[in-house]
């Protein structure tokens, strides 16, 4: 790279989130002592690198852009500790330098984004060729396959030059040799834009600006790709002819997120995806030591030893020399990732590969999430989801948990009424999953796992509220407006009391009468119960005033019994299964109610179980409900099994009562012998043809019962009537076998000095 002049700047061609790069970029910037620094970036965020300089902005951290009236058209910048760009940016706010963005605006880029889709929907797009690899290409001009290998062996891993500009240069060459065939493109306003020329382009008119303001020592840091390009002595009138038919017509806003190391290991928006985050912020950290490997093998040692492999300092010193011994077979200038795990399976985990997948999550890849100050600008509902979280002490954290709560605790109840508040807003950053047993419903588990995209949800999510209860009450609303069943509806109430947005529900109740009142599918009211029921209990636990809900629920369950045995008569298969179901559902809902809403229920199950006309799984089902709760005496549960398998009923018909009868399990034939011999002798008396048919159906019903109840099933089947079920009989006893368990035995009571007699 040729010596920074009054007329040409410096240009430092990187590869992102390098730590290679990044102490030679440090290292070049402190020789060239620049004016001005530029970096490829989106020139809205200038605003923020002010606040690099702020101790409370500490990568992984990346910037935001999106558009304001389409906040889920957004990119990101990450930068880390070892990201060239980052360092850059560092030293200029720690020498008072100006530092400038230099890349094409995220508006025009969002634009041309909007025209290529509108494009592509009104005819297919041709096929795009995959972008050229400059680092693949130059490795195979070197003889190697592995690019990442010969990336990391050339330039990562190789120590500071004397003359920290030489490696720009050399890189510099290389790039320009790779492009030589590249010609420049006039200007077709009627052809697909390059978005590539384009940012190159508007990457020159910057460093044109920068001369023109008056500064000379003009550092710019940029991909190593485009470092030909902006050597490129083309006019400046031509670069403005390329830029002036593109015109941002899309507004922006930008912010400082927090990263991850996790989300750094995948290839985002940015392009830029690094398989090792951890292990280069070891190198860029050990970079003043000789030797960054004896560092890194105490640090997998203490991981392994706290997670209970036995690992001693001999291993750390065997570790190292495997591993410098294994990069001198390679003929690599330093031991990389690969040679270190192969050491660490060797030498620390006698061959076993398990605990590397430990290693590679907590080191390799690492938990570090970066952090962001209250002062970086943000829509105020992130602002607002900031303050509730530093209130309720439920920070982002970079790996995912789990998160108990006892609601019966206000703390807890907080931080579930914020979660579910999220969920209502799109922003799953918590999600429910089962618990631990409770009978109560004051128990929430939640799975947390906070992800950076969660930022342009929340900035989607502004067009709700400010606040994230205001946001939360908007949308909650909204749903409940365009909702388009009574069981959504009721769904959009459960989430609402699960949230308490007082606010917000007499909007949605009067949504839900106005839909309950005009509904007259008995099935979808009775898909609706359920959710209403939850969310009266959940009402209940927070204290919530659910009065109205409990006039809508008493409302439902009155028609719902009222129109519940018409609605099952005349069914089909298909649709008296899934009546069943719903018959289940409300049933199970209704026992959650006051004694006084539960009487009616049982009395329309009683007409469901006597009425003849209906389909035999749900008068079977309706039986066995009954008989479950005590209001059907269970002398009088036979009856009604064998008037269901008398010769007149079809056998298809007998055994769909059967399913629904014994849908509770197996345990009612097994203490009711006169049930079992209906069903054994109904079964061993259908006919060969018949017993075909009718076998899906006993399967699937027998298929439900536990294994033990099969077995005393079988065992009661086969014992002649009135036989006790044998448990052992004498040829099965073997006494040589019990004798040699009393030894333990007598010792185990105290007993071992006495004589035990077999």
């Amino acid at each position: 790279m040729a010596r920074p002049s009054a007329a040409r700047p410096t240009l430092l061609g990187v590869r992102h989130h390098g730590p290679g790069s990044a102490r030679a970029v440090g290292a070049a910037l402190d020789r060239l002592r620049p004016d001005i620094v530029l970096i490829e970036g989106p020139p809205e965020a200038d605003p923020l690198l002010s606040f690099a300089a702020e101790p409370g902005l500490r990568p992984p951290v990346a910037l935001l852009a999106h558009a304001i009236d389409d906040p889920a058209q957004a990119g990101f910048w990450p930068y880390a500790d070892f990201s060239p760009e980052w360092v850059a940016i560092t030293h200029a706010s720690g020498h008072g330098v100006p530092v400038r963005f230099i890349d094409l605006p995220v508006a025009v880029s969002f634009t041309l984004d909007r025209a290529r889709r509108e494009r592509e929907s009104e005819e297919p797009a041709e096929p795009v060729l995959p972008p050229v690899d400059p680092i693949a290409a130059l490795a195979r001009l070197a003889g190697r396959d592995d690019a990442e290998h010969w990336w990391e062996d050339v330039i990562e891993h190789r120590a500071p030059a004397d003359d920290p500009l030489r490696p720009f240069a050399a890189l510099a060459d290389a790039m320009a040799a790779l492009r030589e065939d590249e010609r420049p493109a006039d200007p077709d306003p009627t052809a697909e834009p390059d978005i590539e020329r384009l940012r190159e382009a508007y990457m020159r008119q910057c460093v044109r600006s920068a001369h023109r303001a008056g500064h000379t020592r003009i550092a710019v840091v940029c991909g190593a790709w485009h470092v030909p390009a902006l050597a490129d002595p083309r006019s400046a009138a031509a670069d403005r002819a390329l830029l002036a038919p593109h015109r941002a017509a899309v507004k922006v806003e930008t912010t400082w997120v927090p990263w991850t190391h996790h989300r750094l290991a995948q290839s985002s928006g940015y392009g830029a995806g690094v398989a090792s985050p951890g292990w280069y912020r070891h190198l860029f950290d050990t970079a003043a030591e000789p030797d960054p490997l004896p560092r890194w093998f105490v640090r997998i040692a203490t991981l392994l030893r706290e997670a209970g492999h036995p690992v001693s300092s001999a291993h750390v010193i065997e570790a190292t020399r495997h591993a410098d011994a294994l990069a001198a077979l390679r003929g690599r200038p330093l031991a990389g990732l690969d040679e270190t795990l192969e050491a660490v399976r060797a030498v620390m985990c006698d061959g076993v590969t398990g605990p590397l997948a430990l290693v590679h999550d907590a080191l390799v890849v690492g938990d570090v999430i970066g952090e962001v100050p209250p002062t970086v600008p943000a829509v105020p509902l992130q602002r607002d989801l900031t303050r509730e979280q530093r209130r309720l002490r439920l920070r982002p954290e970079p790996a995912a948990r789990e998160l108990e709560l006892d609601l019966r605790k206000d703390s807890h109840a907080d931080r579930s009424r914020l979660l579910n508040r999220l969920a209502l807003l799109d922003v799953p950053w918590g999600v429910p999953v089962p618990g631990r047993e409770s009978r109560g419903t004051f128990r929430e588990t939640w799975r947390l796992d906070w992800q950076p995209e969660l930022a342009i949800r929340v900035a989607e999510a502004g067009v709700w509220g400010t606040t994230v209860v205001a946001a939360a009450e908007a949308r909650a609303s909204d749903l409940a407006i365009r909702a388009e069943s009574l069981a959504d509806v009721t769904e959009v109430a459960e989430r609402c009391l699960r949230a308490d947005l007082p606010d917000a529900l007499p909007v949605i109740m009067r949504v839900l009468d106005r839909r309950a009142a005009l509904d007259a599918d008995v099935g979808r009211l009775a898909e609706a119960l359920p959710g209403l029921v939850r969310a009266l209990r959940y009402g209940d636990v927070r204290g919530t005033d659910t009065s109205a809900l409990d006039t809508v629920v008493a409302g439902l369950v009155v028609r719902i019994c009222v129109g519940l045995p018409a609605a099952c008569a005349g069914l089909d298969s298909d649709g008296a299964a899934a009546m069943r179901r719903r018959l289940d559902d409300v049933h199970a809902a209704v026992q959650l109610l006051p004694e006084r809403r539960q009487d009616e229920w049982y009395t329309t199950l009683r007409r469901l179980a006597d009425r003849e006309d209906l389909p035999g799984l749900l008068a079977g089902r309706a039986t066995r409900l009954l008989l479950d709760l005590g209001r059907l005496a269970p002398e009088a549960a036979a009856p009604r099994l064998a008037r269901a398998l008398t010769r007149g009923v079809p056998h298809r018909e007998s055994a769909a009562w059967i399913e629904g009868f014994l849908a509770g399990g197996g345990m009612l034939l097994i203490h009711d012998e006169g049930l079992l011999d209906l069903v054994d002798a109904w079964i061993t008396g259908t006919p060969d043809d018949l017993f075909v048919e009718i076998l899906p159906l006993l399967r699937r019903t027998f298929a439900t019962f536990a294994a033990p109840e099969r077995r005393l099933l079988g065992e009661r089947i086969r014992t002649p009537a009135g036989a006790a079920v044998p448990i052992a009989t004498a040829e099965h006893f073997d006494g040589g076998r019990a004798d040699a368990v009393l030894p333990l035995l007598a010792r185990i009571l105290g007993l071992a000095d006495r004589e035990v007699t077999p």
